[in-house]
């Protein structure tokens, strides 16, 4: 019964200290993009990779039925035949980039989620993504790992535990789609 308390006060710690104006401002952010027609892109490794096609049917269709305008949301997760032949035919590390090099724009928002936050295939998306223009977040677990000052923006979960680490990922995704949600709603439909 403690084991069950520690972990359920841990993660309610880690998301009671979580930077409220950051979010904020990603949320303003994914506006912009669902505002100006501009393409999200989510890429993740493991149970990343899961919260990020998770996240993808909120915002692609919760959002769409909202405000009746499409939110051009994807997550480079779910393709699982161009990810084993980019894996396999090149290198595992370019799983992601390369499926973001044919559609990328600038302005265009590159979300990627890595607990260590030092997944190769992750730093190559985002190194790609910022060389082609779009703006990157990173959302991290541990000191950061290799990504967070790679990355435009990141937010780090100050934790070295990965599956709490994972819980406030979550977490931190529903509550920007939550937010843009209640936005959406609140102009009515297109």
């Amino acid at each position: 019964m403690e084991q069950i308390q520690f972990y359920l006060r841990d993660v309610g710690r880690l998301i009671a200290e979580l930077p409220a104006p950051r979010i904020k401002g990603l949320v303003d952010r994914l506006l912009a993009a669902y505002d100006d027609g501009r393409q999200v892109f989510l890429l993740g490794n493991g149970g990343s990779a899961s919260t990020c096609s998770h996240i993808v049917n909120d915002f692609q269709k919760c959002i769409y039925l909202a405000g009746g305008k499409t939110f051009k949301v994807m997550s480079l997760t779910d393709n699982v035949a161009l990810i084993t032949a980019w894996a396999n035919d090149t290198a595992y590390e370019l799983i992601f980039a390369e499926q973001l090099r044919p559609w990328v724009q600038p302005d265009d928002l590159v979300i990627c989620v890595s607990g260590s936050g030092n997944s190769p295939n992750v730093l190559q998306a985002a190194r790609l993504a910022r060389e082609l223009g779009a703006y990157t977040i990173g959302l991290t677990g541990y000191q950061g790992g290799k990504l967070a000052p790679l990355v435009d923006e990141s937010l780090v979960v100050p934790c070295d535990n990965m599956q709490r680490i994972e819980d406030v990922h979550m977490i931190v995704l529903h509550l920007l789609f939550w937010r843009m949600l209640q936005e959406v709603e609140g102009r009515g439909r297109a």
